[in-house]
């Protein structure tokens, strides 16, 4: 494992030389025209950070290319599933870990945050279907927030092991089996589930996250999980060991409780995982207002984990994620300072920081990107393309994600409250 780390590093490095050699030719040419400081500070921030961080992560996931097999665990386990307002999903869902092909037995949880919709009577509905592999119990939580919602289920959960899932995601048949096999054999404090999104058809905005999800929250969360340092073991779909969460008093009332939690038991040693071959669909903002407000809560959360603990003391895997994590920050201050400007000064003609580089780049991130597609197309599990969403995804996405991770931070240094929904 450290050997593949090393090697990974190193193909990054050499990247970066590469780069550079490159960028000095380009920041010469610029700087004749703009601040030299500035100039080099976005190059650094649009080109060669991202580069390096890209190729490390882009060869690490060659080597570790195999899907690894696991022996089938019979464990017990519970589902901690929370809802506000969820009346036209939350069937759906407990429907999908109630058909899920599991050996063991499942205990599904179901808490109601305080919701004024018929949540409380559709859960109800799926509490009175009978099965020797699961049970369903319904409780009412009347703090709102999620992180309290997820206490209260736990407070209820007796198993070794659970998981939670999102009142608006749904399981693949076997998602449960795969990912209990991995939290159970590789003793983490909690695994990563593989989500794709379920509304891929509704909008373009929905569309260009199908590859969001495809392609870079997979890619950056294996080479992550390759490592058992996964930075976030998102409450959507992931599993946990349950005494490793009541040790460190369950999620914090942040709006990143998700993101704290895991950053928690990263900082005490443990290990985090990542299971590809564990599906589940979750529904995404299908609008640019939901999507901007998602993201923005994101940005948010990440800053909390990291004011929350301190990673630079763990392991050397664990120091460069978290180095890598903290970049984000310079990487969307670049894009939004640097890039957007670039583009708007190639629409008048100056090609500073846009032009044909940026074609280059692109085609770059294409070849990257197809290592992670056909790993996803080699674990055989369905997911939906869309030729418009890719086309749209490449040159506008990030462009709108680090716009709204600008305000989070900004948000988070004026201390405003963000709420769950």
């Amino acid at each position: 494992m450290k050997n593949k780390f090393v090697c990974s590093i190193l193909f990054g490095s050499i990247w970066l030389f590469v780069s550079s050699v490159f960028a000095i030719f380009w920041a010469e040419e610029v700087s004749h025209y703009l601040p030299s400081f500035y100039v080099w500070w976005v190059i650094i921030g649009i080109a060669l950070l991202p580069g390096f961080l890209m190729s490390a992560m882009f060869f690490s996931n060659l080597l570790n290319f195999k899907v690894k097999k696991r022996c089938n665990t019979n464990q017990n386990t519970s589902v901690i599933i929370c809802a506000f307002n969820e009346e036209n999903t939350i069937c759906k869902t407990i429907a999908s870990i109630c058909n899920q092909d599991y050996f063991g037995h499942i205990h599904i949880i179901v808490v109601d945050n305080a919701s004024t919709d018929n949540t409380k009577s559709e859960i109800l509905k799926m509490k009175n279907t009978k099965s020797l592999n699961y049970t369903i119990e319904y409780v009412y939580c009347r703090r709102q927030g999620k992180s309290h919602s997820l206490n209260c289920g736990l407070q209820l959960v007796n198993t070794e092991h659970f998981i939670t899932v999102d009142a608006d995601t749904f399981l693949e048949v076997n998602a449960v089996q795969r990912i209990m096999n991995h939290i159970v054999e590789e003793r983490c404090a909690c695994v990563a589930g593989n989500l794709f999104v379920y509304n891929a058809r509704s909008t373009i905005m929905a569309k260009m996250q199908i590859y969001d999800y495809l392609l870079c929250i997979a890619a950056i969360k294996r080479f992550q999980g390759s490592y058992k340092s996964t930075l976030v073991a998102q409450g959507a779909f992931s599993a946990y060991n349950t005494c490793d969460i009541r040790n460190i008093g369950g999620w914090k009332d942040c709006l990143g409780e998700d993101i704290v939690l895991t950053y928690q038991l990263l900082e005490q040693g443990k290990s985090s995982g990542y299971e590809p071959s564990a599906a589940g669909y979750t529904t995404v903002p299908d609008t640019l207002k939901t999507f901007y407000i998602q993201r923005k809560r994101w940005a948010v959360g990440m800053l909390e984990g990291f004011s929350s603990v301190n990673l630079f003391q763990g392991k050397c895997y664990l120091k460069y994620f978290t180095f890598a994590n903290i970049s984000i920050i310079y990487l969307d201050l670049a894009i939004f300072f640097g890039f957007i400007p670039g583009i708007i000064l190639a629409m008048f003609g100056y090609y500073y920081f846009v032009g044909c580089l940026t074609i280059f780049a692109m085609i770059i991130s294409i070849f990257m990107f197809s290592s992670v597609y056909f790993y996803q197309k080699k674990l055989n599990i369905p997911f939906k393309n869309s030729f418009i969403g890719f086309i749209f995804f490449l040159p506008f996405y990030q462009l709108i994600q680090s716009t709204a991770a600008m305000q989070g931070y900004f948000s988070t240094l004026l201390r405003r409250k963000e709420s769950w929904k």
